[in-house]
């Protein structure tokens, strides 16, 4: 009954003067209007008028004058999906299926309810649900690409990107975009999402795009198909047009390092720096450069900077101490160490090391604490089981040392030196 064709008589001529004046930002004398107009208005042109408050966000008014209509017209669809529409607009979600659940299969509007049940019953995170009234609204129409695109969101949206992929190629097929998506970029997100890099680096070679999200995620998957040339243009690219994107600068860094650019990759560590200082991933990443680029102070300063922001980052802590011990540097590798500990970071490694920097300054008894710390999760560890057998020996703690060594023999019996050391043991006697 409601067609949303506005009749040639004055109450709509009325309407369009209404628009005109929402239009030139004249609200009060819009609105004004519109209710004078409601005093003599017949249905068609109550609806007309509720159409109007929806399409300017003035929800209550429009709620009121569909709620009234649907008194009337209780099984009318359009009525029904146009307040679902407020209600959903207005966080009412229940409301709004409570309403939409009441459109009959044989409506015009029921795909459009089925739609909108897609959409409120995802939200509340009852998928199976989501997915029957999509499914249902596929079976009713099934070349309508908006459902297919709907399809492809919920699936791709609960990381079930497989099956979406058939419903964006669907829509593909007639439309390279739907609802602002780009749909060979949904595509290409799809493909990336499982593994399958080589399509979604073809996808992403056909779409031309200055959006940085678009760019970064072009990279990301060059470089996963060990595109490393690919994956630094696309990343270069969005660096010229957003320097802020901040998650960019380690990876584009990790790419220049890879292929040998280092002082180029060093300079953009240190550019994200400066744009990001705290992020520890780029400091390690910097710090890593520096040491291949011989800057060894330059380096530590990276690394020491990674680890005041994060005390437990395991990967720079260990680098760290790699640099301190290539300087001599014990009693820097302890008092690290130490302050790791006190922080709360423990690590088998980090007590394994603190016991090998505490032998190098002959702090032997704190050293042997070290290592029976570390031994808890070493056990298993051969060259730990080795070190600190010979470690206990050198202490005379020659049958502690023999039951670490047979432990060791069981995972490395080809090990002739440690046999014959064992043998001298034994036929030592001297313990």
């Amino acid at each position: 009954m409601f067609s949303n064709q506005r009749e040639e008589v004055l109450s709509m001529n009325n309407l369009e003067k209404a628009l005109q004046h929402m239009e030139k930002g004249e609200a009060d004398k819009a609105l004004a209007l519109v209710e004078s107009m409601l005093v003599k208005a017949t249905d068609d042109e109550t609806f007309e008028i509720a159409d109007f408050y929806l399409s300017w966000g003035y929800y209550d008014e429009a709620a009121t004058l569909f709620e009234k209509l649907l008194k009337d017209y209780e099984a009318e669809g359009q009525l029904i999906v146009k307040l679902a529409e407020i209600y959903i607009e207005l966080e009412e979600d229940e409301r709004a299926v409570q309403l939409l659940n009441q459109v009959q299969r044989d409506d015009d509007f029921y795909l459009d309810a089925l739609l909108y049940l897609g959409d409120l019953y995802q939200t509340q995170g009852l998928f199976e649900v989501t997915e029957e009234k999509l499914l249902e609204a596929k079976e009713l129409a099934p070349e309508e690409i908006v459902i297919d695109f709907a399809l492809g969101e919920f699936l791709f949206s609960i990381g079930q990107a497989a099956r979406a992929i058939p419903f964006y190629e669907k829509v593909a097929e007639q439309s390279s975009e739907l609802n602002g998506v780009n749909i060979e970029e949904r595509l290409a997100e799809c493909h990336a999402s499982i593994g399958h890099y080589e399509s979604a680096l073809h996808l992403y070679d056909h779409i031309e795009s200055d959006d940085p999200d678009t760019l970064f995620k072009h990279g990301f998957t060059a470089f996963q198909q060990h595109e490393n040339q690919s994956a630094i243009h696309a990343w270069k690219r969005l660096i010229d047009i957003d320097p802020y994107y901040y998650t960019v600068y380690p990876e584009l860094a990790s790419a220049l390092n890879e292929t040998g650019q280092l002082q180029e990759a060093y300079e953009v560590a240190r550019k994200g720096i400066s744009y990001d200082e705290f992020n520890k991933e780029l400091f390690f990443i910097a710090g890593q450069i520096a040491m291949k680029l011989g800057n060894t102070t330059e380096a530590m300063e990276h690394m020491q900077q990674a680890v005041t922001l994060d005390h437990d980052y395991k990967e720079a802590v260990l680098a760290l101490v790699e640099l301190y011990k290539q300087q001599g540097m014990d009693e820097q590798i302890i008092d690290l160490l130490q302050t790791i500990k006190e922080n709360g970071a423990n690590d088998a490694l980090y007590d394994w090391e603190l016991g090998k920097a505490n032998i190098e300054t002959e702090q032997f008894k704190a050293a042997l604490k070290n290592y029976q710390d570390a031994y808890v999760f070493l056990e298993d560890d051969s060259e730990f089981l080795k070190e600190y057998g010979f470690f206990l020996s050198e202490e005379g703690l020659f049958t502690e040392a023999l039951d670490l060594f047979t432990a060791y023999l069981k995972l490395e019996p080809l090990d002739h030196e440690v046999q014959e050391f064992v043998e001298r043991l034994n036929d030592s006697n001297s313990f």
